[in-house]
Formats: structure tokens, C-alpha cells, sequence
């Protein structure tokens, strides 16, 4: 492996560089010079940092260093310091360089040299480098008898009697805290000192982070900040890569992640080289962590363990060095219990976890945020929004009230803002176009409690029809819905009655359930043949069902069969359709009916 390159900056010693002129000048100790003599320490690059008016001995140095070390670069750059024991004007001119400079350290180690200069341009190069706006190790020089060179080393400085620099320090770590909340005054206690502890974290741990909290709480959203944050303070160098794993499944999984090479399943006719190796040297985002599958983890733990993984396909290890935050809105907890999720793996991903409140748990921080929707979306509409003081106060009582459930969090809030900038007049917001939002959004949330996102189909429709579904009465069609779905989990008629009748059972004597479920279902028109083979695959003895839905033989042009017309007051017509195009089958393979116009 090769070397990495070693560059040192420093200040220009303007009494202890002088040294004497003249050949003499080589017996003694000059801390500039002396740091590139050093034979374990070879120096690629020197900048050198001096005031104008020194500029002829920073030549001269230049020029010995050229002497006892060619292969090292030296760089003058000239900075104007008015007073150079002037804390706040010494911190800012030095953060200024910082900021400037095309630091590398991918590539490059940098040492920042505190033996020349005055105390408070030492104490401020200790602060840049504390808070990494300097990428770099500290290292002092000092003399050594009989030995021009002297000797260097690693140092600390004692910072307690600095207290307005100290102060400085603070002011620059609640710029961090600020950037982390978007620039938004948040008022939570409780939330302010999460993102103070995360912000702590970011900047001294390369460690995997896990955000946790409900949906729309802001977690991907701090995952793009807490990036920024650590590139500002040169912790990474590569950039963001988010991925969904909500949305990998299979093989698809694997390549997304891992990558793969050329021929490794059917249709890969490219190599790919898969999201971890895209995030080398920056931070990869995995949002939906729970959901990924169990290959994928063990896949995934051993590359935060050991920066290296195998693409599909390939018998050769790849490197990744990549920091993880990770976000999730399952209890992976529960999830390792029910052994979907690696157990080693979350206690890898668990060392930094922060759990995000959601919108209804941070009642302070609704204005706030208001502010900063109204100012968002207004720099993207290009308007000046506004609410009248009416509105306002109308919108921040409902949004603080029970009546709120804000279920998307801010992602709902952010929505609603929007809908409401979107409709109002002129960009100003009064109390009708409040009015009106707030009727939206308990529509909203009543039709989300009613049918939940990814809720299975109701089978009430299916097998009774639209029509007849709808016709039934509210209480009727809760109860029938769920008789259904035990009977769709059951496998006979009596282990659906002993789950629906469980606690009657127990005080009768004799007991006749599968009768009384037959009764209920007769009620309806339905046998449990029919609701049972709705979603189950039959054997037709020969043909090939599949699972599809009921519907009344009427509907789709069926007549029964003379040997089921005995069943027909109790089947209505409710028959599984198979693949099979001519015929219909129940649950057992029995054929019930043909098409019409056969």
C-alpha cells in the first residue's frame, strides 16, 4: 500500500526561526525548518502562514527547507492578523483559512503545528482542529541539546482559562444544532436535547446511527442534514446514497445493495456495482431497515463490521467504507423476537439510536414549524404567504387539539400548508380557507381509520356482491366480516365454529357450534365451502386453480348444475371461479356449474 501524502501548517516563527545567519545557522534549533528534518517524519507539503511584513525571512526558510528536505513543498500564504493576540479576530481569520482550504484527507494526513505563533493563535488552531474544521493532528516541536533538529510530539493544551474562545466554540456547536433542525427555533425540550446528543454524535463517532419514530417524523429528512453536517466538518468525502428497502425483494435486493457481476442471474447482461460501494467514503442512508430480508442483513453486518462484501455472482471481495444511519418505524425489537429480524444485527446497528417524537408529542414546536412551511412553501410557489391573525390563531388551536392526529406527522402538516397556500387568494390565508382545511383533513383522517393503506380487501363485497353488501347494515357488516375472515383461516366449519364460540362452549353442556355458524351463514346466502375456497387453491383433478374471488353465478353468466340445485337456497349462486374458462369449481373439486351458454 502506498503512502498516504503528510501536510503540515503552521505560522511563520517570527523570533525562532530568525536563528543566525551564515553557516552557523545550521547548529541550532529553528522550529520551521527542524519539523522537515526529521528522518521517521518525512513532510510532503509545508504551508506556511506569515504576515507581509515578514515575508523575506518566510523566503529564507523556504529556501533552507528546500536544503534539508527538496522533497518537501513549501507553500507561503499570507495572512494579516491587525492584532495577533486578539481572540476573535485571530479565531476568525484562521476558521476563515479553514473553510478555504481544498483539504483532502481522503488522501492526505495533515498536522497543524502549534510551536510557533502566539499562545492565542495556538489555542485557536487547538479549537479548529478539536471541532475539525482542521482535519488534522496537532504536533509541537521543541529543542533538543546537541541535536539541531530537536524533537517533535503529540501535545494537549490546558483551554480552561480561554473562556471567550470557549464561548466562540459553543456559538459554532449551536450553529450545528441549528443546521440539524433546519434553522427552525424549536421550543420541545425534549427534542432540542435529542438533536443536541445527535449532534455530538455525528461529529465524534463514525459509528452506525439509528433513527427511529412513526411515519412523517421527520427521519429521512434528518438523515440529509446530519450528511451536510458531518461533509462540513470533513468527516466524509463521498456522498449520500438513500435507498428504500421497503421496496427490495429477491434478487433485486441483493443487486440494489451488494451489486453484481456480469452473468450472475438471468438478465444481469451488466455488471453493477450496487449502493454500499456507491457510498465509499460518504454515507449510506437505509431507510425501512426492518423490512430488509434475512440474507440481505447477515450480507449487510458483515460489510459495517468489516468494510468488504461479495457481489452476487462474484467469488472476490469488494471494500465499502461507508457510515450507516439507519431509519425504521418498526419495533425491531418485536421483529427479532418473530425472527424476522437478525438479532446481531440490530445490536451492531443499536449503539446510537434516537427515537423521534411524532407531531402530536411536540405541541411547542407547531408555530415554529408553521413559520417554516409558510416560508418553504412560499419560496416555492414564488409568493409572499401570510395568515391573517384570525387564521392563525384558528389553524394553531386546531393543530394543537385532540381533534388533530396529524397520523403523516409533518409530512400531513407540511401537505396541509401547502393546500391551503395553494387555494387562498393573494397569498394571504384567512379564516374560511382554515375552515375549509381543517373539514379536509378530518375527512382524511375518518377515511384512513375506516380503510387503513395496505388493509386487505373486504370479503362482505366479494362474496355477497356490491349491491347486497351494501344494503347491509353497518353492525351486520362488521360482524359478518370478521366471521368470514375466521372462517378463511379455518380449516373445516367446527374449528371456525370453536374459534367463534370459544367462550360460550365453556358454559354448555352440549354444544352444536357448527350448526349455529352454518345458521349464521345461511342467513347470508353462503356456505363455508364457498367462503373458504374464495382464496385457496383447489384441486380439480387435473385442472390447475387459482385463487380468485367469488362471485354470484348470475353475475357471471353460470348455471348450476342439477346435482348442486339442492344447495341453491343455500348458496345463492356463490361459486369459486377456476383458471378453466368453461368450468366451476368448489373447494373440494367438485364441478357445480358450467357457463350458460354451453
Amino acid at each position: 500500500m502506498s503512502r498516504r501524502r503528510l501536510t503540515v501548517i503552521g505560522f511563520l516563527g517570527t523570533t525562532l526561526d530568525q536563528g543566525k545567519r551564515g553557516p552557523s545557522r545550521w547548529e541550532h534549533w529553528r522550529p520551521t525548518v527542524s519539523l522537515c528534518q526529521h528522518e521517521d517524519l518525512l513532510v510532503d507539503r509545508l504551508v506556511l502562514l506569515y504576515a507581509q511584513r515578514f515575508a523575506g525571512l518566510a523566503r529564507h526558510i523556504q529556501e533552507d527547507i528546500g536544503q534539508v528536505s527538496p522533497e518537501t513543498e513549501v507553500q507561503l500564504v499570507a495572512m494579516e492578523i491587525t492584532n495577533p493576540w486578539d481572540l476573535e479576530e485571530t479565531y476568525g481569520a484562521l476558521r476563515d483559512f479553514a473553510r478555504g482550504f481544498a483539504f483532502d484527507p481522503t488522501h492526505e494526513d495533515y498536522l497543524v503545528h502549534i510551536t510557533t505563533g502566539t499562545h492565542i493563535a495556538q489555542i485557536c488552531m487547538f479549537l479548529l482542529v478539536e471541532s475539525r474544521h482542521f482535519p488534522a493532528r496537532l504536533v509541537q516541536t521543541s529543542p533538543e541539546a546537541n541535536k539541531a533538529e530537536g524533537t517533535y510530539a503529540v501535545i494537549d493544551l490546558d483551554l480552561s482559562k480561554y473562556d471567550s474562545i470557549a464561548r466562540r466554540f459553543a456559538r459554532e456547536r449551536t450553529e450545528g444544532l441549528s443546521f440539524l433542525k433546519a434553522g427552525i427555533a424549536t421550543a420541545s425540550a425534549a427534542y432540542n436535547h435529542l438533536i443536541a446528543r445527535l449532534e455530538q454524535v455525528a461529529i465524534a463517532s463514525r459509528d452506525p446511527v439509528l433513527l427511529c419514530g412513526p411515519t412523517g417524523s421527520g427521519k429521512s429528512h434528518l438523515a440529509r442534514r446530519l450528511y451536510e453536517l458531518k461533509k462540513s466538518r470533513r468527516q466524509v468525502a463521498g456522498e449520500l446514497v438513500e435507498v428504500n428497502c421497503a421496496t427490495l425483494r429477491g434478487d433485486a435486493a441483493m443487486s440494489t445493495l451488494f451489486g453484481h457481476v456480469r452473468g450472475a442471474f438471468t438478465g444481469a447482461a451488466e455488471a453493477r456495482p450496487g449502493m454500499l460501494r456507491k457510498a465509499d467514503k460518504g454515507v449510506l442512508f437505509l431507510d425501512e431497515i426492518g423490512e430488509l430480508g434475512l440474507d440481505e442483513q447477515a450480507m449487510l453486518l458483515r460489510a459495517i463490521e468489516d468494510k468488504t462484501f461479495f457481489p452476487m455472482g462474484s467469488d472476490r471481495e469488494v471494500a465499502s467504507d461507508f457510515q450507516l444511519i439507519a431509519g425504521t418505524n418498526r419495533d425491531l425489537v418485536a421483529r427479532v423476537e418473530s425472527g424476522k429480524f437478525r438479532d446481531d444485527l440490530l445490536a451492531r446497528i443499536n449503539l446510537w439510536t434516537f427515537t423521534l417524537p411524532g407531531l402530536a408529542e411536540r405541541h411547542e414546536d407547531i408555530e415554529p414549524n408553521l413559520d417554516y412551511e409558510l416560508e418553504r412553501v412560499g419560496d416555492a410557489m414564488n409568493l409572499r404567504l401570510g395568515m391573517s391573525r384570525e387564521a392563525r390563531e384558528r389553524y394553531l388551536g386546531f393543530a394543537r387539539s385532540k381533534e388533530a392526529m396529524w397520523k403523516g406527522n409533518f409530512r400531513d402538516f407540511g401537505a396541509s400548508v401547502r393546500r391551503m397556500a395553494t387555494l387562498c387568494e393573494g397569498g394571504r390565508m384567512g379564516v374560511k380557507d382554515v375552515d375549509e382545511e381543517i373539514a379536509r383533513l378530518h375527512v382524511q383522517w375518518r377515511t384512513s381509520d375506516t380503510v387503513s393503506p395496505g388493509a386487505a380487501e373486504s370479503l362482505v363485497p366479494r362474496l355477497l356482491g356490491k349491491a347486497r353488501a351494501a344494503a347491509l347494515d353497518r353492525f351486520d357488516e362488521v360482524q359478518l366480516e370478521e366471521v368470514l375472515r375466521v372462517c378463511q383461516a379455518a380449516s373445516s366449519l367446527s374449528e371456525a365454529s370453536r374459534a367463534l364460540f370459544a367462550a360460550s362452549r365453556a358454559s354448555k353442556g352440549s354444544v352444536n357450534d357448527a350448526d349455529r355458524l352454518r345458521k349464521y351463514l345461511g342467513r347470508f346466502g353462503l356456505t363455508f365451502a364457498a367462503i373458504h375456497g374464495a382464496l385457496q387453491d383447489a384441486d380439480s383433478g387435473g385442472a390447475t386453480l387459482t385463487k380468485a374471488r367469488v362471485r354470484p353465478a348470475d353475475e357471471i353468466g353460470l348455471t348450476l348444475l342439477p346435482d348442486s340445485v339442492q344447495r341453491r337456497s343455500a348458496t345463492q349462486a356463490s361459486l369459486v371461479v377456476c383458471c378453466c374458462p368453461s368450468r366451476t369449481w368448489c373447494r373440494t373439486g367438485r364441478l357445480l356449474a358450467v357457463p350458460s351458454s354451453t
